[in-house]
């Protein structure tokens, strides 16, 4: 069997630069981040994976852990770019994002995520937090 050198892949434990994120959220359709913000956030992360296209060397995908390193844990812009889903990148930065919780997060710690899409974040074990909780947000303008 031979291996189609335009489906190589392979994940890393690092972060895209600011500029690469930013366009990552937006043909993934998700929300904008001002580049201020990219720059001043992307420093305290806890702990990154992106998916980098081998043969082009672009960073197509990404997925990061942000919070307090001990007690809260969120899984943040996860994204994978449109012409590479469907190839098991999501799934892979999941993988990475969850085998870095279960090394180096305490028992106990609460790990939360707002999810975009359905039936995706299940099989990792996340529920929505209703009713016992609500989940909320606001946005700084």
């Amino acid at each position: 069997m031979t291996v189609d050198e335009s489906d190589a892949y392979v994940l890393r434990d690092e972060l895209p630069d600011p500029e690469t994120f930013a366009h990552l959220r937006e043909v993934a359709g998700m929300g904008p981040r001002s580049l201020e913000a990219i720059e001043r956030g992307l420093p305290n992360t806890i702990y990154g994976v992106i998916a980098v296209h081998e043969p082009s060397g672009e960073v197509i995908g990404m997925g990061r852990l942000v919070g307090d390193g001990g007690a809260v844990y969120q899984i943040s812009d996860m994204a994978v770019h449109p012409d590479h889903q469907g190839k098991g990148l999501g799934t892979g930065i999941m993988d990475r994002l969850e085998a870095h919780l279960e090394a180096e997060a305490p028992a106990g710690a609460y790990v939360n995520l707002v999810a975009d899409v359905d039936d995706f974040y299940e099989r990792f074990g996340y529920e929505p937090v209703r009713p016992g909780s609500k989940g909320m947000h606001r946005r700084i303008e």
